[in-house]
């Protein structure tokens, strides 16, 4: 066996097994080392334990903390401005992409499934289990169902799913367009439990998610989504008016799958039921949207006022009325 080198120290102490390596110098050297790193902790004013919440926070998918509230924008068919989704027999349910009741229709788009894990940052960030979570989004053409013109009979892209023991949800959807003047996302409330969703004040948390550049990328190359490249090149994260306080940081959804296959969608949102509420309340389903030559979702209509009316996202708008993000 070769020589090893003889150490006679390590940082200035003195090593009991000087022919071995510094992993074998025994139990009570290992816990000199363990106390003096300690104290060079203790010197910059961080514990050993905090180090370590530290490192796993830096681990930690977006989400770990308090979901930022947003608006409901101004198309959430929850009650708060008129059509009211929440109160139909049928909402309750993981698949999404075609209407229910009576209505009839389905979104034609890439699949997309959304899996959202709500935890309860009251209670320790334990998973939020028994919690009714709504969501809903525009179709491929950028058309909000119950608002926009010629999709004002159909209520699809919209459902609720309750919370497993796990605090997860699951949909199955469509991915949604690129209309203009909004980053790609898709909107949700939480409600205590299923009883409470008939009433919009009842939300604990109104938040949006995210999607990465990437799968917009690829998804607005495919048939059906075309208007969608152009909005896409208009806006950016950090310029979009939800998430550009903090790029989206903590509303960016993880995305994996293909446009062949489909994409898996998946954040976790805290919610602080110590906290108030403040998103919610959509805006005035009547007025007109400002931005006159962009058009929203739709074409007529923006981030606020009107529904969208007509065609594909990008039409004109007219000017005037107070914004509200969509």
């Amino acid at each position: 066996m070769p020589h090893k080198p003889e150490k006679s120290a390590y940082q200035g102490r003195p090593l009991p097994r000087p022919h071995e390596d510094l992993e074998d110098q025994g139990l009570a050297f290992d816990v000199g080392t363990l106390l003096q790193r300690r104290q060079l902790l203790k010197a910059f004013g961080v514990g050993g334990l905090t180090l370590a919440l530290a490192a796993c926070g830096a681990a930690s998918e977006a989400g770990g903390g308090e979901i930022p509230d947003e608006t409901a924008g101004p198309y959430p068919g929850d009650g708060s401005n008129g059509p009211d989704v929440l109160e139909q027999s049928g909402i309750v349910r993981s698949d999404i992409r075609s209407s229910f009741g009576e209505s009839s229709g389905t979104a034609e788009g890439i699949p997309m499934t959304l899996e959202l894990r709500i935890t309860d940052l009251a209670n320790g960030g334990a998973p939020f289990a028994g919690v009714a979570v709504y969501v809903w989004h525009c179709t491929r053409e950028g058309l909000y169902s119950m608002y926009s013109e010629g999709v004002e009979d159909q209520n699809y892209l919209r459902g609720v799913q309750i919370a497993d023991a796990d605090g997860v949800v699951r949909f199955s959807s469509i991915f949604p367009a690129c209309y203009s003047g909004r980053w790609p996302h898709i909107h949700f409330e939480v409600y205590p439990d299923e009883a409470s969703i008939t009433d919009s004040a009842n939300a604990i948390a109104t938040s949006q998610v995210a999607l990465p550049e990437e799968a917009c990328k690829a998804v607005y190359a495919t048939a059906g989504y075309e208007t969608s490249v152009r909005n896409l090149a208009q806006v950016t994260l950090a310029s979009d008016s939800v998430f550009g306080d903090d790029g989206g940081a903590s509303q960016l959804g993880k995305v994996t799958g293909s446009v062949e296959q489909g994409y898996s969608v998946s954040l976790t949102a805290g919610v602080d039921t110590r906290t108030e509420p403040g998103g919610g309340m959509g805006g005035p389903a009547g007025g007109d949207a400002p931005g006159a030559g962009m058009g929203g979702p739709g074409g007529a209509g923006g981030p606020g006022g009107e529904p969208p009316a007509g065609g594909a996202p990008g039409g004109s708008a007219p000017a005037g009325g107070p914004p509200a993000a969509p």
